[in-house]
């Protein structure tokens, strides 16, 4: 699919990019094989890309509280929440190789509610859930429930952050018409 549309807005070839751009795109490639077309698509607003990718990798570091793998779990249950293709697809490669069950990985991509998961777990992506969906309806007993699953109030604020990363970043994807890389529906099967 090389001459597939990757966005509805201005995509920069690798002589326009500045020179931070270049040189993630170039570690991008070296590490995952590929430039993640959701950098391709920012990378027309640089600072704007800069600040999001500093957040997002931030935000996605596990931690003792929250692993990597359980991250990766709220990014895909908000982004099926949302309907958002390219983090469905991207995030979806991304758990399967952050689990050692492939299967279980795609399950919770694709319906967390009928995956396999321990009560902890489900709260945890139960609450991204609601935060995407009805935040409004979000109170106190949320927390103490999350707590009462052994969540620290550090855990329980990165649930929150995760889930609003990923509601920010599927409306970008989803408003600008950004398609995954093609490359991503093979990885880690």
């Amino acid at each position: 699919m090389p001459d597939e549309r990757i966005s509805w807005f201005p995509v920069l070839t690798d002589d326009e990019l500045d020179e931070p751009e270049r040189k993630l795109f170039a570690k991008a490639a070296e590490v995952v094989g590929f430039v993640p077309n959701v950098f391709r698509t920012y990378a027309w607003r640089p600072e704007r890309f800069r600040a999001w990718f500093a957040h997002f990798k931030t935000v996605m570091e596990g931690t003792e509280g929250l692993s990597a793998r359980e991250r990766e779990m709220i990014s895909v249950a908000v982004s099926m929440a949302n309907g958002c293709l390219y983090c469905l697809v991207a995030h979806g490669a991304a758990l399967r190789e952050a689990s050692d069950d492939k299967v279980a990985a795609d399950r919770i991509t694709l319906d967390y509610r009928r995956a396999d998961l321990s009560t902890r777990e489900r709260a945890m992506l139960d609450y991204a859930v609601k935060v995407t969906k009805d935040p409004g309806a979000c109170e106190e007993a949320d927390i103490e429930a999350l707590r009462a699953e052994g969540f620290s109030d550090e855990d329980i604020w990165d649930v929150i952050e995760v889930a609003a990363m990923y509601n920010f970043t599927n409306r970008l994807a989803m408003a600008t018409g950004m398609m995954p890389n093609p490359e991503y529906h093979g990885l880690a099967r």
